[in-house]
């Protein structure tokens, strides 16, 4: 599955988790030369109730469903509803509305493209889902950017704890881990299985000094 992002432009946000958008803009070329073209999600649409909202296109972090769409000379205008009832909806809606989660990416499949210059225009693709993200990706091999870094390490210094799925989202994100990897990583050297609290707080701003140098 391919992924193209794209800033959030968010139209609203409500605190019953309704959230009304633009989740593909139209012409923008991306830094692997990738363009999406007016209409080539259409097709795809036809016939479906609901679209998959995801956080990091992780498909065991469900946090709600786009159920409207249609097209606009901006792109695809998609609105849909956070699933407040779980921990990654509300975790969802609350760092959008915060400003923590900047773009949208789309997890497609490619049906029809053509070349125009350096640029692969996507003609016709099937969409799989939507997700939400911390930033636009301009460059997919840093997912987050130095000031969430340091905010992080911040919070560890401050003696916090990062919530489980953050810090197994960044091993995985900055150091290409496995779901499973990261998981037995952040079990191992931060929840500790049995460290205290202070010598876990001090592996992870040890950890996020050496990402950030």
């Amino acid at each position: 599955m391919n992924e193209l992002d794209f800033t959030l432009d968010v139209k609203s946000l409500s605190d019953d988790g309704v959230i009304e958008g633009i989740a593909a803009g139209y012409g923008d070329i991306d830094h692997g030369g990738d363009q999406m073209m007016p209409g080539a999600i259409s097709a795809s649409l036809e016939g479906k109730k609901s679209i998959p909202m995801l956080l990091f296109h992780d498909q065991k972090r469900p946090a709600g469903a786009w159920t409207e769409w249609r097209e606009t000379p901006a792109g695809l205008h998609v609105k849909g509803r956070f699933a407040m009832d779980t921990d990654d909806g509300r975790y969802a809606h609350a760092h959008t509305k915060s400003g923590g989660l900047t773009g949208l990416s789309v997890g497609y499949r490619t049906l029809r493209q053509r070349f125009e210059q350096k640029a692969r225009q996507l003609l016709q693709v099937a969409l799989h889902e939507i997700s939400l993200v911390t930033v636009p990706m301009h460059d997919r091999a840093r997912v987050l950017s130095v000031k969430t870094l340091h905010d992080m390490q911040m919070r560890l210094a401050a003696g916090d704890r990062l919530e489980t799925r953050e810090m197994e989202e960044l091993l995985k994100k900055s150091l290409g881990l496995s779901n499973a990897e990261a998981e037995r990583a952040v079990r191992v050297n931060f929840a500790g299985q049995g460290v205290p609290a202070d010598t876990a707080n001090e592996d992870g701003s040890a950890f996020l000094r050496g990402l950030l140098a």
